[in-house]
């Protein structure tokens, strides 16, 4: 088969840009596919206050380009404009990224998200990229839209919006990488009266009403090809449980709707050459470095310093999604057991207030609410932690179980969507699984699977064989990449039409 011209087009990558795991899979991904032998280029906001253009050598490509959001000057010359610049980085060699200029919509936050026109902000985005692929005469296979930020993008090549003219044999695959974020707010608090049916023509780029566009809905029901960042987690979505309001739709394409789990790049995240741990180590100096980086953790955080107490850690988003909720309705109980306990992530105030509470009580007990240290000590966490806990209501992938477990970091995990498809629970008759898993969404069945791990940690010799088998799993991006390529193929033959 031909090598593929793919762009991605996605609202933030690292290392230029990040807020969560989306960032991740837009770095990590188009890498394996360009190993695979495919031309990959990337288009990115360019977030002037976070990126710095001097430290990635970005280079302006095209200055001071008039934009039509809505497509045209409505035939007067008078329609509404926006001036953007376009800059060029690189990934790795030969793999551009392309970075959207604008300081209004861009630049001028210090912040990726979390405007009150975020709607605005990537309509023009998806403007803008079109625009760019079309001037500089890209001529892509494929176009990867990620999550709602890049969903208009598929909208706009069926229903031949002037910047997309040229992109008629394109093909678009949009990857859900969350179905909870669908547009600039929150989709279940926009008015009945002005939900977003997704048939009719959009709303002028100025227009108020343009803040009740479901970008996701319009790009599952535009796009050629729809994939979720899970096997489990495509089935998950066609339920009203988690289909948050699109099932329907979903169940309507559900010939066009698959799953494929994302992986993490061994070459980023590799503990026996990480830069950021105290002491490096592979499978065979396993013992001698995870206990040293252990001693550092517990310095460094306050905690007492004792190489055989487990170490439970947490490293995500701060929110309900992510089980804080189980974990506060069982805090006292997990504070009388043998064990330390660090949170580290931001998010939402009120389970933080009351952890800061719980660990003024407790001194195995710490949280560090920085998003910020949370990117910095994230990998260091992993090499010194024994558990990780990430006990979500849902999670459509899940990229923290894979990089624990690549440190010997053994996952305790709610049986869900993406968590489902990595991690398996270990079996003490047979010596099988991975991790800890519990079924149902409830604080003592999350006590429970702790309580296992903390048993078996107990026994040295098997839970050295476990952290070994998790650290010689193979969740490289190696396969998925394969399977995303087999992806394109399949949307090459479709019908834009249909």
């Amino acid at each position: 088969m031909k090598p593929l011209k793919i762009i991605h087009i996605v609202s933030e990558v690292d290392p230029f840009s990040k807020s969560g795991g989306l960032a991740d899979v837009a770095r990590s991904l188009p890498k394996a596919l360009k190993r695979l032998g495919h031309e990959i280029t990337i288009v990115t906001p360019l977030y002037g206050q976070i990126i710095d253009k001097k430290k990635h050598q970005l280079e302006l490509m095209e200055k001071d380009i008039k934009l039509y959001p809505n497509g045209d000057d409505g035939g007067n010359g008078n329609g509404e404009t926006v001036i953007v610049n376009y800059w060029r980085g690189y990934l790795m060699n030969g793999l551009p990224v392309y970075f959207i200029e604008n300081e209004k919509y861009f630049s001028g936050r210090k912040t990726l998200y979390g405007s009150t026109h975020e709607n605005a902000r990537f309509m023009l985005f998806n403007v803008a990229a079109l625009r760019l692929i079309s001037m500089r005469e890209l001529n892509p296979d494929i176009i990867h839209c990620h999550d709602w930020h890049a969903g208009l993008v598929p909208y706009f090549i069926k229903n031949n919006f002037p910047y997309a003219a040229k992109l008629q044999n394109a093909k678009t695959v949009y990857t859900i990488h969350n179905l909870a974020y669908q547009m600039g707010m929150n989709w279940w608090d926009v008015p009945r009266a002005h939900k977003d049916f997704g048939t009719v023509k959009l709303p002028a780029f100025g227009d108020p009403k343009l803040s009740y566009v479901n970008f996701a809905k319009r790009a599952i029901m535009s796009a050629n090809i729809v994939n979720a960042v899970s096997e489990h987690y495509a089935e998950e979505i066609l339920t009203p449980k988690f289909g948050q309001d699109l099932h329907r739709i979903l169940q309507n394409r559900r010939e066009k709707l698959f799953g494929i789990i994302n992986g993490i790049d061994y070459k980023d995240y590799n503990p026996a050459t990480d830069p950021g741990l105290k002491k490096n180590y592979s499978t065979r100096t396993i013992k001698s470095g995870k206990i040293h980086n252990k001693k550092w953790l517990q310095t460094k955080f306050g905690l007492p310093v004792n190489a055989y107490v487990p170490i439970i850690a947490m490293t995500s988003r701060i929110v309900f999604q992510k089980g804080f909720e189980l974990i506060l309705n069982i805090a006292e109980e997990i504070m009388r057991l043998k064990l330390q306990f660090i949170v580290i992530g931001s998010g939402d105030k009120n389970y933080i207030n009351e952890m800061q509470k719980l660990a003024k009580h407790n001194d195995k007990f710490v949280i560090i609410p920085s998003h910020a240290e949370n990117q910095k000590y994230e990998t260091l966490i992993y090499a010194g932690a024994d558990m990780l806990l990430l006990p979500s209501h849902h999670e459509p992938c899940g990229l923290n179980q894979l990089i624990a477990m690549r440190y010997g970091c053994v996952p305790i995990v709610h049986r869900v969507g993406g968590l489902s498809d990595t991690v398996a629970n270990y079996n003490p008759t047979d010596k099988s699984g991975n991790g800890f898993v519990f079924d149902n969404f409830g604080a003592y069945e999350l006590y429970g699977a702790i309580v296992r791990a903390l048993e078996l940690f107990k026994d040295k010799k098997q839970w050295r064989k476990l952290i070994i088998q998790d650290m010689q799993e193979s969740n490289s991006w190696q396969i998925p990449a394969k399977k995303y390529v087999d992806l394109y193929y399949a949307a090459l033959a479709t019908n834009n039409s249909k």
